[in-house]
């Protein structure tokens, strides 16, 4: 390696460490405000989601610790923590993976139209290859956005999401969200997936709970939603 190139590289890495401070030096403490809706508004407080915890980690480093996407109001932090705590008995042996949920100080997180207050956080789909999970595409980070499942959930002949890991997900994020004083408002998943999933027994407790899954949408939105599943949390009014 010339001389030049080894210098381009300590240089580049040092922006990469500069441009992490925040998370790394990020400490979670008080409360958050989020303050208008979640397609317009912004965050006061945000607490930085885990990198990692025994069953689930961040699933970009890129998006995590440069882009500054990590993001969340405290109680969808606890919730997210707590639901994965809970999973470590309902799902064991599941590694999941959180995606982007908001900035630090909210407002627009191109390309999404919401995630702006800090109460919106996407989730990948956990994946099945001959009844076991299959982890090979979790590590693609951001790219693992542009992933195309069929109307079946399928990416290939024999890996599939597993749609009964991904309900048994929302129970607890529903259980964890009413201990903290949140409720889920919407699940946003490709609307062709969604008898699928309603065909599996944790599924149909969603559906028995009330859990809303957006029932239609606009093909953009709907075509982007089917190698992750987006959740919105709101605080319940008195």
């Amino acid at each position: 390696m010339t001389k030049r190139k080894k210098i381009a590289l300590a240089v580049f890495a040092i922006l990469l460490i500069v441009l992490s401070l925040p998370e790394l030096l990020h400490q979670n403490e008080g409360k958050s405000a989020s303050k208008g809706s979640v397609s317009g508004g912004t965050l006061e407080n945000g607490w930085l989601l885990p990198w990692s915890g025994e069953n689930f980690r961040y699933f970009s480093s890129l998006s995590y610790f440069v882009l500054d996407r990590g993001y969340a109001h405290h109680k969808v932090h606890q919730t997210v923590v707590e639901a994965y705590a809970a999973c470590e008995t309902s799902c064991p042996g599941i590694q999941f993976r959180i995606m982007e949920s908001a900035r630090c100080c909210g407002g627009r997180l191109w390309p999404h139209r919401t995630h702006q207050i800090g109460m919106s956080v996407d989730f990948m789909v956990p994946k099945i290859k001959n009844g076991q999970q299959y982890r090979w595409l979790d590590r693609l980070g951001v790219w693992h956005y542009l992933l195309s499942f069929d109307e079946k959930g399928r990416w290939s002949e024999n890996v599939a999401i597993d749609f009964e890991t991904m309900g048994k997900h929302i129970l607890a994020l529903d259980d964890a969200a009413r201990k903290n004083g949140l409720r889920i408002k919407k699940v946003i998943l490709k609307i062709d997936l969604k008898d699928d999933f309603y065909a599996t027994k944790s599924g149909q407790a969603v559906r028995a709970r009330g859990i809303y899954l957006a029932k239609a949408l606009p093909k953009l939105v709907d075509d982007l939603h089917d190698d992750h599943y987006h959740v919105d949390f709101n605080i319940p009014a008195d």
